[in-house]
């Protein structure tokens, strides 16, 4: 007899069964009891509270932790357009949603789920997926965050592109919808079903029309050559038989010759390793580090150290690294609850529970000497985003419907569909409220993005273009 069986061979009365999980019906009627709370309609307003924080000061304390000879350019990319700003003020947006009214529904956020942060990516086995690729920000939330974001996104990119209101509009409403739609889809199938759900590149090309299908497929041709033998060619030349990342100052940048930063390697190297599980520990030990440098990213994330590691395996194959540093999320400095972790912990294990399939080599590891917190990927591994700005008013809201349905798939993966489909009901209600909200917020954005020009026109924040 197996020691704490019963002698009928069921369980031992000492061992009391676990209660199972609230059923699905539990979980939507606690939805539904939530609109009484927060109704729909309330996610229609977006106003400025009295003493809403100057954007700019939060953009200037959120520098201070930045490298300083970086700043200017984050400041020069961000002044690009009122969309380029919006892309990089997700602490702002989040300062301004947790005074907003709060449905009570809580899933681990994207945090900063605008439309460019949606791209294409190679999974473990090779199939090209479309499906949220930034976790910089991730956190646990309330769920409509996620949601406005993106919403806001689609019409400052509509009017970036020139597009009237009227289409503005059609793009945000198609994202919200399909959210909506697709969170009712999931809700119906089993945990396990959701967890195993995926777009494919193929999959979001036929969601598109002709043209569309034009943006699209360029964007998997593009992802497709960004393999590591790729960005060898690109960044990299050969130097007394060996290879070595060119400089291109202020973007791309070496660090070797400066002790203090190429002694923390090892010792970041041998930290990653033991994040990784033992059969990626063994793909990695093949590899060993030949260069490092400094590279520029993104719009948001300029400043925060990055660097591009250069590994060579024994069969001549290349692998490039991005070690890139990681903060506090926006929503947790909004005041949204967590567990405090290791914020290169934070991201990956966001990115794991939020995304169908992730980077086999995601990892993450401390700088000794500063104590900077860093999350470890692959530099290029098929990654690739459709060109927005491409984008004709059909293309863009269809397109934002395939943002809408990949974000209710990393929602639903949380086990939060039931609520979330059980609070936003069959109607349009919550679309046109969000649409109301995205429409007002991208003022907002434009008024804040202003405030940015006047702030450089003054001499009051330094300013680089690259």
């Amino acid at each position: 007899m197996v020691s704490g069986a019963s002698g009928q061979g069921g369980p031992s009365p000492s061992r009391a069964l676990e209660p199972g999980p609230p059923s699905p019906g539990d979980l939507r009627s606690f939805g539904e009891a939530r609109r009484k709370e927060a109704p729909r309609r309330v996610h229609a307003t977006w106003q400025p509270a009295p003493d809403r924080p100057d954007p700019v000061e939060v953009l200037i304390e959120s520098n201070r932790s930045r490298a300083k000879d970086l700043v200017p350019i984050r400041y020069g990319r961000m002044m690009a357009s009122p969309f380029a700003f919006f892309r990089g003020s997700a602490l702002i947006m989040a300062l301004d949603l947790a005074t907003t009214p709060n449905c009570g529904i809580t899933v681990q956020l994207c945090g900063d789920a605008h439309l460019v942060n949606f791209g294409l990516f190679a999974s473990p086995e090779r199939q090209l997926l479309f499906d949220l690729n930034d976790f910089d920000e991730t956190w646990p939330g309330p769920f409509e965050w996620d949601v406005k974001r993106l919403a806001a996104s689609g019409v400052l990119a509509a009017r970036a592109s020139g597009m009237d209101p009227t289409q503005a509009r059609r793009a945000a409403v198609a994202g919200v919808r399909s959210y909506r739609k697709w969170i009712r889809e999931y809700a119906t199938m089993t945990h396990l079903e959701v967890w195993y759900s995926r777009l494919d590149a193929d999959v979001l090309s036929k969601l598109l029309s002709r043209p569309g299908r034009t943006v699209v497929d360029r964007a998997i041709d593009k992802a497709v050559g960004r393999t590591h033998h790729r960005a060898v060619a690109k960044l990299t030349r050969a130097v007394g038989g060996s290879r070595r990342i060119i400089p291109d100052p202020p973007l791309i940048t070496r660090a070797d010759d400066d002790p203090a930063i190429a002694g923390q390697f090892p010792a970041m190297i041998e930290e990653y390793r033991r994040s990784l599980s033992p059969d990626r520990l063994a793909l990695f030990d093949h590899y060993r580090l030949v260069d490092f440098a400094r590279k520029v990213v993104g719009v948001g994330s300029v400043g925060t150290l990055c660097w591009i590691l250069l590994m060579q395996g024994p069969m001549g194959g290349p692998l490039f690294l991005q070690a890139k540093q990681a903060g506090p999320a926006a929503p947790q400095l909004a005041g949204c609850p967590g567990v405090e972790t290791h914020h290169g912990e934070r991201v990956v294990r966001g990115q794991l529970s939020l995304q169908a399939a992730s980077d086999v080599l995601l990892g993450w590891t401390t700088a000794p000497e500063t104590g900077n917190h860093y999350y470890i990927r692959q530099l290029w591994d098929s990654k690739g985003s459709a060109e927005v700005e491409l984008m004709g008013p059909a293309v863009l809201a269809r397109y934002m419907s395939a943002c809408g349905r990949a974000l209710a798939r990393a929602h639903a993966r949380t086990g939060g569909s039931a609520s979330i489909d059980g609070y936003l009901g069959g109607s349009d209600r919550f679309d046109e409220a969000v649409a109301d909200f995205a429409e007002a917020y991208a003022d907002q954005t434009e008024r804040d993005h202003a405030a940015l020009t006047r702030a450089a026109s003054e001499g009051l924040i330094p300013v680089e273009f690259a």
